[in-house]
């Protein structure tokens, strides 16, 4: 038999080209279409935490009081995790 693509002798019962590499027949089986993904599946939550992040430090440093370096943590240490959860919950999607 010869090879459709560049025409080398091949084996009858030969399955691909041995000299090109291509397929001698049609594939029974086509594997099933991924389904579409949007690459911004998480990014619009993402960027909502973020801006509650911003807004909430911007809020605690406007109150009046002798020390909000403790609250500014405790926001940031919570929006991280939100964040990394929301990415987590995207991408499992």
């Amino acid at each position: 038999m010869q090879c459709r693509n560049c025409g080398s002798q091949i084996a009858d019962k030969a399955l691909i080209c041995y000299k090109c590499g291509t397929a001698t027949t049609e594939a029974k089986y086509q594997p099933a279409p991924l389904p579409g993904r949007g690459r911004r599946s998480g990014l619009v939550p993402t960027v909502i935490a973020i801006v509650l992040l911003v807004l909430s430090v911007i809020w605690i440093e406007r109150t009046p009081g002798a020390d909000n370096s403790h609250q500014v943590v405790y926001v940031a240490v919570a929006a991280a995790v939100i964040i990394v959860a929301i990415r987590g919950y995207a991408r499992r999607r």
